[in-house]
């Protein structure tokens, strides 16, 4: 079905306009982004700007360069007519109507019937959009209600009339899925839909209610982020970085169109302190500072705003939250005495008993509300899931004595939850007041499903292994960060006579926030405060025998990354037979930054790929030399793409744009391996040696002349080398695939036991940051 979208047309190249045509151009499809003419010499300046500022932006809108050669720039004026080649019109100009209906009379002359069109409008109603069309263009209109930034959010509220083709629709929604990655969510034609109508009044109430109780932005932060699901930011934090100024756009646009006694309406007024904020340039990390800024004269001290007096002051810590009230538990936090508790029922009561009054009014079902919060608001838990924290008769109860409206859903869910898990399968409460499965989509496959019914088939202290259908296995890396330890290993070798016997093949995938962050480095750290080198050795030895064993079991592995997988994740990678990745996944080998080298096979997996990599000249020196300054410079991919320009990655390994896609793709790619499978052979190499090791550190010398390297990255580097050169090895030697995995460990064990790497470990524990020393 998306494969009907062979081309889109993004009309509008402001951020959001040019951010969408970024993600349709990293979906490898070709995209004409059309603006206004501003310049008559250069009548494309402005899209041309736009996709000229979004190369140097970060984070990138582009998943690599040549996403960028698929967009091609032009004008409303003298290639409106182009759309007829597309198959997708996205208008996302300015929120006004007028210009928005202009703009869609002429669109209708010139597009092909049956075309998709559809506004990236935030809170017009599709019904006034369309006023004055044809039926044939009211049947192909919709709104698609992407978040900003396109490329990293990924709810799409999709809304459509009773006139729009529904078959149009569907195939729309289904390029948004599969190409762009997006989950899809079908709000209804209210104003601000469903997580701007939600979002809106959340952050509104929690800032009026901060106001209100006299509490600092640092104390409502701390009780309004974390103990409620919501991102550490808090909500002073976020809306710093969306930038203050959105806010009376918002306001502005959803208390014109929201009905007189919507209860938004009543708290909708902008305090004026935001309002001369606003009008000073503080518009949060956009602007001069916001609730929070950095003083640059006293030395980028983090100063917060007083909410009472206006002026800034240092950012002061606030007191801790009792014991469960911390940890997220609702109750707990609503009985703490005072204002903590009184401020956390102000923000609860009031946004949840909302966001309960919005079925089926803006969505159908309580998922749609859940998700488009947690997605696009980036919610751990979504609106009906944190009332079942509390019990929707405990909030009703509590509603109700405040004198204050109780939503019809909370007295249809009465003392039950909105969620429950019945016969292995997660349910959701339905208007009709029965519970109804919540049915994936076609293609969809979650681990989390899985383990509803099944029993882990090994399971160790950071690891699980897991039947996931159709003969294939799943290994999950499950401790703190996903992290990899000797119990991941011990995991490996339960795991491998196990997938032989009864299984075809093997996924490494989890569901975590990240693959892996690579080795447990705070189970080094004991082991180095305690001298205990022993242990150490043993981890470095016990990963290079699991990963190799993984490399060359009698069955597929397949690896599926996502997020980060650096480090001992990125060496998981290099040892598997493929990669089905998902296209936000950043990885590396980063050793280096911690004072180490790749312990795990890293060095000889990336000199056997990159020797046969395309446009690599041959020899023994170059593919080596690549190695080198992508290991020693820590480099990081910043998308899957990137991952196989840098090497990470083959370039037929796979990659998927929706997340919830990534275990089902992974699933098919290591059956696609399954017939004829034979482990491949271990690689030999003729490496450069002495000379060659010569050649790196004179390049490190130039590094460190000119600032760029420390010199104990010098010393770091110098094992590096010594290792990718094959140590005393000569040109005419040949260096076997265990050399490579001794020279490693020696190179390791000297490290490890350097004061200056163990500095750099114990910093990045404590501060997330490298020590440059």
């Amino acid at each position: 079905m998306s494969d009907t979208i062979a081309k889109v047309c993004v009309i509008g190249a402001g951020t959001m306009g040019a951010g969408i045509a970024a993600q349709v151009a990293n979906a490898g499809v070709p995209v004409l982004l059309l603006d206004i003419v501003r310049d008559a010499e250069d009548r494309n300046a402005v899209a041309a700007g736009a996709v000229a500022k979004m190369l140097k932006t970060e984070p990138a809108p582009f998943m690599s360069k040549a996403a960028a050669k698929l967009v091609e720039v032009g004008n409303i004026e003298d290639d409106l007519a182009r759309v007829a080649e597309c198959d997708w019109i996205v208008e996302a100009i300015v929120e006004r109507i007028d210009l928005k209906q202009a703009l869609y009379e002429k669109i209708e002359a010139v597009r092909r019937p049956g075309t998709a069109v559809s506004s990236n409008t935030s809170t017009i109603p599709l019904a006034h959009l369309t006023e004055g069309r044809s039926e044939t263009f009211a049947r192909d209109f919709l709104i698609t209600h992407f978040f900003n930034p396109p490329r990293y959010m990924r709810l799409l509220e999709i809304v459509s009339a009773p006139q729009t083709d529904a078959a149009l629709v569907a195939r729309v929604a289904d390029f948004a899925d599969r190409r762009m990655g997006k989950t899809i969510v079908h709000a209804k034609d209210t104003p601000g839909f469903i997580a701007n109508r939600v979002g809106t009044f959340w952050i509104q109430a929690a800032i009026n209610a901060a106001f209100e109780l006299g509490l600092t932005v640092e104390e409502a932060d701390a009780i309004a982020g974390k103990p409620m699901g919501v991102p550490k930011t808090g909500v002073f934090g976020l809306v710093d970085l969306v930038g203050i100024d959105l806010m009376p756009h918002l306001q502005k646009s959803l208390t014109g169109t929201l009905a007189k006694d919507d209860p938004y309406q009543a708290i909708s007024a902008i305090p004026p302190l935001i309002e001369r904020m606003i009008a000073d340039g503080y518009t949060g990390r956009k602007g001069k500072g916001g609730f929070y800024r950095l003083n640059r004269e006293a030395g980028k001290r983090k100063e917060a705003i007083d909410l009472t007096t206006g002026e800034y002051r240092p950012v002061v810590a606030p007191a801790s939250l009792p014991g469960a009230a911390a940890k997220g538990d609702l109750a707990a936090l609503l009985s703490v005495p005072g204002k903590v508790g009184a401020y956390a029922w102000a923000i609860l009561g009031a946004t949840l008993s909302y966001a309960a009054s919005l079925v089926p009014d803006a969505a159908d079902d309580v998922i749609g509300v859940d998700t488009a919060m947690k997605l696009g608001y980036n919610w751990t838990y979504g609106p009906f899931e944190l009332i079942d924290k509390i019990g929707a008769a405990k909030l009703a109860e509590r509603l109700a004595a405040e004198g204050k409206p109780v939503p019809p859903i909370l007295g249809l869910a009465g003392e039950r939850s909105f969620y429950r898990v019945e016969d292995g399968k997660r349910q959701f409460l339905g208007l009709d007041g029965d519970y109804h499965d919540v049915v994936r989509p076609a293609g969809v496959t979650l681990l989390a499903d899985v383990k509803l019914t099944a029993k882990p088939l090994v399971k160790t202290g950071s690891a699980a292994l897991w039947d996931v259908g159709d003969g294939v296995a799943a290994l999950e890396f499950a401790g703190k960060m996903n992290a990899l330890d000797g119990e991941v290993m011990k995991a490996i070798g339960l795991a491998i006579p196990i997938v032989s016997e009864k299984f075809k093949a093997l996924v490494i995938y989890n569901e975590g926030s990240n693959f892996s962050a690579g080795a447990n480095l705070g189970l080094a750290m004991f082991a180095l405060n305690i001298a205990a080198w022993g242990e150490i050795d043993k981890l470095v030895a016990g990963g290079q025998e699991a990963y190799k064993a993984l490399k060359y079991a009698p069955f597929p592995v397949v690896s599926a990354p996502f997020g980060m997988a650096l480090g001992g994740g990125c060496e998981i990678l290099l040892n598997s037979d493929a990669v089905q990745a998902h296209a936000e996944t950043y990885t590396g080998l980063v050793e280096c930054g911690v004072g180490l080298v790749p312990g795990w096979g890293g060095c000889g997996e990336m000199i056997d790929r990159l020797r046969s990599a395309a446009g690599m000249p041959k020899g023994p020196m170059p593919a080596v030399a690549k190695v080198f300054e992508t290991v020693s410079t820590a480099t990081v991919s910043k998308s899957a793409a990137q991952a196989k320009e840098i090497g990470f990655l083959r370039p037929n390994d796979g990659v998927t744009m929706n997340r919830d896609r990534l275990l089902a793709d992974a699933k098919a790619k290591a059956l696609s391996l399954v017939d004829g499978y034979q482990p491949p052979k271990p690689p030999e190499f003729r490496l450069p040696g002495p000379s060659g090791r010569t050649a790196l550190d004179m390049a490190v010398k130039g590094f460190q002349k000119r600032g760029l390297a420390t010199e104990y990255d010098g010393v770091v580097s110098g094992y590096l080398a010594d290792v990718l050169t094959g140590g005393e090895a000569d040109l005419v030697d040949t260096v076997t695939e265990a050399d490579l995995l001794a020279l490693e460990r020696k190179a390791f064990a000297k490290l490890v036991r350097d004061p200056r790497t163990q500095a750099r470990i114990e910093h990045i524990l404590d501060t997330g940051k490298p020590l440059r020393n």
